[in-house]
């Protein structure tokens, strides 16, 4: 079984499609704490380090193989807990970040949360490992009150315009999971890479 920290019950219905079509004999169990991200953004991260450790202690007595993180401000956090708990912890962006640095050194990041920007960045740097890299951080920051108050086409069309609007990049890097769905309506013409495919099938590869 795979268990899944959620700082948003939107991504339920996500990675529930996503293991429908690329995993189905998986179980998934869904932990959903929305006041992580709240806090992280308002505290700091030291503040939720405590919290999340306790969410993912909550699914490994749920019984959970492995526990994937879905929330990139809290993910760090998240893996670095694996060694503790006795189960794998992934972080959903982390395949992510593995593919933006396969595909040049001039590499975006666009968020909708700024408190997801450097932790994103640290990400891509650790995986960029010594290879040269030119990392620019982008907050769409109109995006964010589109999805507190419901409405996924305002906020999916304020992301694409910022992506549209990058030039001299080599891939673009969306930072949140619930930005998943915008890379289709950009008219970039470089890769724009999304978290929930990539993160939940190497997190169901572990958990198998």
């Amino acid at each position: 079984m795979l268990a899944l920290l959620h700082t948003s019950p939107a991504h339920i219905p996500v990675f529930d499609a996503l293991r429908d079509e690329d995993a189905p004999d998986l179980e998934l169990c869904h932990l959903v704490h929305e006041q992580l991200l709240s806090q992280a953004g308002e505290l700091g991260l030291d503040a939720v380090t405590g919290d999340v450790h306790a969410a993912l202690a909550e699914a490994v007595a749920q019984g959970a193989d492995a526990v994937l993180c879905t929330c990139s401000t809290i993910g760090g956090i998240a893996e670095a807990a694996a060694a503790s708990l006795g189960v794998p912890v992934l972080r959903v962006d982390r395949p992510m970040a593995a593919a933006a640095v396969a595909l040049g050194r001039r590499i975006a990041v666009v968020a909708t949360v700024a408190s997801t920007l450097e932790p994103t960045a640290e990400l891509i740097r650790e995986e960029a490992g010594d290879r040269p890299l030119t990392l620019r951080t982008v907050l769409a920051e109109d995006a964010w009150q589109h999805f507190e108050s419901g409405d996924p086409d305002a906020y999916f069309a304020e992301i694409a315009r910022a992506v549209d609007a990058l030039t001299e990049v080599d891939a673009v890097v969306l930072a949140q999971a619930s930005m998943a769905p915008a890379a289709a309506r950009t008219t970039i013409e470089v890769p724009v890479l999304s978290s929930p495919r990539p993160g939940l099938r190497a997190a169901a590869a572990v958990a198998a």
